[in-house]
């Protein structure tokens, strides 16, 4: 699903679709398991429903996981998309994941707003 990019991002191709939700989400499924390998720093028991980073166009926000969604699937809220270069969703675009640490430097960026349900990043 994504693949190694760069020292700070992975790289991946979801149909990426517009919502009426405040939050970007992907599959539940598919969120856990993202978040397990790319997140997890295997020292002991891991939160697996943590948001991820991704990135589309220039815009940074948190993906939380949601059942119902269709597997290789993002749904962003259309207040976001319209600020993207995605033209007539849903449609196959690159999406950018941020790895662990670059996440954390993103999220230290806006320190008194934590990595939740209002995270967008620019």
């Amino acid at each position: 699903m994504f693949e190694q990019f760069s020292r700070g991002y992975y790289l991946g191709r979801l149909y990426v679709e517009p919502s009426s939700d405040e939050v970007a989400t992907m599959c539940r499924r598919q969120h856990e398991r993202v978040n397990e390998q790319l997140y997890s720093d295997g020292t002991g028991v891991d939160r697996l429903d943590l948001p991820l980073v991704m990135k589309l166009g220039s815009a940074h926000f948190a993906v939380h996981g949601e059942e119902g969604l269709p597997a290789d699937t993002l749904a962003v809220p259309e207040s976001l998309l319209d600020e993207t270069t995605v033209r007539n969703p849903p449609t196959l675009s690159e999406v950018f994941l941020a790895k662990a640490d670059r996440a954390e430097q993103l999220l230290e960026l806006v320190e008194e707003q934590p990595l939740g349900d209002e995270a967008v990043y620019q």
